[in-house]
């Protein structure tokens, strides 16, 4: 670059070399390069630059981009402009300037590979592929320049966005029968976020809370972590066996504070608690004095007949207190952490006062942008979408169980009326941990049904269908059965 310089050490000359094809754009690439030549001693301070169209010719882009960058480095300490004279390079230079980060290489997309295994059945993920990324991504966009333009970028509602809280309040009002205000939403996040908050909001050392075994293990961690007691409550065919809680709420009397469920689709078995339970569930709570906790992790993934309405949708005054929580992660992707909780005012404001004292408030750009999505209806056009192809996704897996005469006669499933996943229960003398074993030699990843357990074992797994396509479940369903026909499986111990 040639810097000879003029009058008032102005260089007559600036030959700065840009990519047009570089990702970055021209005006970082511009101020970056004007940094350097500051650094380097060749543009000295008190140096002025020439005029933006001078600059913007030579260099050979637009004006805009000469002024945007020249704005930029102003506000940065690295220039100064001097009403009727021009810009020039500031005679006191930043003291500790920000470093850039290099541009990383464009990378051909590949596969995530974990604990050296190319396919990993999950628990019950949605499919990330089809959410409405771009969809999503606009109203991003939209929601951080009317957050901007409106001074609402500064620190907000713990409780979440109030749009959101309103809009989401009118949607489970309508598609879910409950009857709630934006005073009643709490937004999280995700229903991990929520369970974490309850429990250090209203839970203590001493405390007791009854979950379902097998159950959801990361609720019954954030309980633990607050000092809460957990005990472990049988399931059968029909949901929480209440009788045994019954008994439990009597052993422990006042410090039963919370019954964890998940009544729509138990997780992991996927069966639905009979409305004699619920019955017999609000009658111990209520006596003793205990909070429904329900989560309500996949009500929008129902398939066949009407889904069952949330307990909490028809509370009573006299009745047991209900903390409804449920998750758009499942709508959306897991990597976008966004749930909520649906409770009195009262406990929302418990909720508000603990988060204040953690990370202070949620995402509100990605709230106002979900947000916008529900509003114009993108998020239930999703759903249904989705809806659609978790069904068929399901039906194939069950028909290629169906299909092959070796997983027919050594698994056992229900076919589920919703939700993500099949529970998968080993016939005869099949062994799931040895089915696991031999289905990782072949690259495939199964969690056995222990995982879901407080203590011991179950001969099943819990099989998530939603994230895979149907080819891809056939692959899986191959591995399947070769691994429950390599060598001698033997029987489960007892």
């Amino acid at each position: 670059m040639n810097m000879s310089t003029g009058p008032d050490k102005r260089p007559w000359r600036f030959d700065l070399a840009l990519d047009p094809h570089a990702a970055v754009p021209r005006t970082t690439q511009l101020a970056r390069a004007l940094v350097a030549e500051i650094q380097r001693g060749r543009l000295a301070p008190g140096s002025f630059l020439p005029g933006s169209r001078t600059l913007a010719a030579q260099v050979g882009v637009n004006r805009k981009v000469v002024v945007a960058a020249a704005s930029e480095l102003v506000a940065q300490g690295w220039l100064e402009a001097l009403p009727a004279r021009g810009i020039r390079v500031a005679l006191n230079l930043p003291n500790f300037p920000v470093g850039d980060a290099e541009a990383r290489r464009a990378r051909a997309p590949r596969a995530v590979v974990r604990g050296g295994a190319s396919v990993r059945v999950t628990d019950g993920h949605p499919d990330a592929r089809l959410a409405p990324v771009d969809a999503l991504a606009r109203a991003e966009r939209r929601a951080l320049r009317s957050l901007a333009r409106a001074g609402g970028l500064g620190y907000g509602d713990p409780a979440g966005d109030p749009v959101l809280r309103e809009v989401l309040a009118g949607f489970v009002n309508h598609a879910r029968g409950l009857s709630c205000s934006m005073d009643h939403v709490f937004l999280t996040h995700g229903s991990q976020g929520a369970l974490s908050l309850f429990a250090l909001a209203f839970l203590k050392p001493g405390d007791v809370v009854a979950v379902e075994n097998p159950g959801y293990v990361p609720a019954w961690r954030a309980f633990e972590l607050a000092g809460a007691t957990v005990v472990h409550i049988g399931v059968d065919a029909q949901g929480l066996c209440t009788e045994e809680l019954e008994v439990v709420a009597k052993k422990h009397r006042r410090r039963l504070k919370a019954v964890y469920v998940t009544p729509h689709h138990q997780y992991p078995t996927t069966v639905a608690l009979s409305p004699e339970r619920r019955m017999h569930l609000r009658q111990i709570c209520e006596k003793h004095g205990a909070c429904i906790l329900e989560d309500d992790y996949d009500y929008e993934y129902h398939f066949d007949g009407t889904p069952l309405l949330p307990m909490s949708a028809t509370p009573s005054p006299a009745g047991p207190p209900f903390v409804y929580i449920a998750s758009l992660s499942k709508l959306l992707a897991p990597a976008v952490r966004l749930g909520y909780v649906i409770a009195s005012a009262a406990m929302v404001e418990r909720l508000r006062a603990t988060r204040e004292c953690l990370d202070r408030q949620g995402d509100v750009v990605l709230e106002r942008a979900v947000a916008e999505l529900i509003e114009d209806g993108e998020l239930q056009r999703h759903a249904r979408r989705a809806r659609q192809l978790y069904m068929q996704r399901r039906d194939h897996v069950l028909r290629c169980f169906q299909a092959s005469p070796v997983l027919a006669a050594k698994l056992a499933c229900e076919r589920p009326s919703g939700g993500l996943a099949l529970w998968v229960r080993l016939t005869g003398s099949s062994n799931v941990e040895d089915l696991v074993a031999r289905a990782r030699s072949q690259s495939l990843i199964l969690h056995p049904g222990s995982a879901h357990l407080a203590r011991g074992k179950v001969n099943a797994f819990r099989f998530g269908f939603a994230a895979h396509t149907p080819e891809e479940l056939s692959r899986i369903c191959q591995i399947v059965e070769m691994s429950a026909t390599a060598g001698h499986i033997r029987s489960p111990k007892s």
